[in-house]
């Protein structure tokens, strides 16, 4: 039985050790974890510094745009050394994908940046850009803000034609400096809607990226470390590992709360420095849940929140009480006075 079966899942988890020594790998997510629009977050370089002294870290993107030696060197720009090979992307999942089903050396249409040829490269296929220049499938990764809605029309004449389609990832937003904006899934969409046809798709949450994370690494006891429910923490779900969530990018408390049991985190921490410590325990107590000096509970169709301290303890309380609640479904209760009271 795997450790995400083995789980409750209705509450968050404790940890008596670090979880930098808990664990033998941190497989972290790069945009909203480490980085935003290039930029690194708060607490994230000094915090991975210092969990370097107990474990592993590798960088596992869905963002494809980049190569992995040019991942690294913004990482180190950043003041967090790093290798080509700790680095893994959604590109090399899919083309790994790809190379399994397409003859070497087969012509494929690129919609996308260098980190995608790159990786298709490596795998002995050869990167085209037209319809016109006789590839044999087409692939989707994130080309950057600035792509060309020419290239959109490019994939769609190919995949109408019939053409195997096949995308890096799915994820429908990206954090940036200024904001949440549109993802390599919103330009699948684009070719989806033109086409009517469904890619196969590699990156998180699906297991292509995780086979090929786990091939890259070695790791035996890896924490997936991310901020997006659907991908980071649903990919750890379906790997069998536990995960930290981290409320730096996309996720905040209302979609935590709401949570299912396949995006429920193992741990919850407000950024990096969650690695550097212990989890605090949830505690049942008949419906209400205690964490640190807070007390949550179902109540009247509402989640209902006392006490005080650490408002990351009342959230895990809260967690408790919600996921509890919602058993195997999403919670629908009210959550909007329990997190007016947070701060978050």
């Amino acid at each position: 039985m795997s450790p995400q079966e083995q789980r409750d899942r209705s509450r968050p988890s404790g940890s008596s050790a670090p979880l930098n020594e808990a664990y033998d790998t941190a497989l972290l997510d790069l945009d909203g974890v480490v980085y935003a629009g290039g930029r690194a977050i708060v607490h994230a370089v000094e915090s991975l510094t210092a969990a370097r002294d107990g474990m592993h870290l590798a960088y596992v993107t869905n963002n494809a745009l980049r190569t992995p030696d040019a991942v690294a060197e913004h990482l180190t720009e950043l003041g967090v050394p790093a290798e080509a090979a700790d680095v893994i992307t959604s590109a090399q999942a899919v083309a790994r994908l790809m190379a399994d089903q397409l003859p070497s050396g087969a012509r494929v249409l690129v919609v996308g940046g260098e980190g995608l040829r790159v990786a298709l490269r490596e795998r002995g296929l050869v990167p085209v850009e037209s319809a016109d220049d006789d590839p044999v499938a087409v692939v989707q990764g994130y080309g950057g803000p600035d792509l060309a809605w020419s290239r959109f029309a490019e994939a769609s004449y190919a995949v109408a034609r019939g053409l195997p389609w096949y995308a890096s990832n799915t994820d429908l937003t990206i954090p940036s400096a200024r904001g949440i904006a549109p993802g390599n899934g919103a330009a699948v969409e684009v070719v989806r809607i033109a086409t009517g046809a469904e890619p196969q798709v590699a990156g998180k949450p699906l297991p292509p990226m995780h086979r090929e994370t786990v091939l890259r690494t070695g790791a035996e006891r890896p924490l997936v470390v991310g901020d997006r429910l659907d991908t980071d923490i649903e990919g750890a779900f379906n790997g069998g590992v536990d995960s930290l969530l981290v409320l730096t990018g996309v996720t905040d408390a209302v979609r935590l709360l709401a949570a299912p049991p396949r995006h429920r985190p193992t741990y919850v921490d407000r950024d990096l420095r969650g690695l550097l410590t212990g989890q605090p325990e949830v505690t049942a107590d008949g419906e209400a849940f205690r964490c640190g000096g807070w007390t949550a509970v179902a109540r009247g169709g509402e989640l209902v929140l006392e006490g005080g301290g650490d408002a990351l303890d009342a959230l895990r309380a809260l967690c408790g009480a919600a996921w509890t609640s919602a058993g195997e479904g999403a919670c629908g209760l009210d959550a909007s006075k329990a997190v007016a009271k947070l701060g978050l």
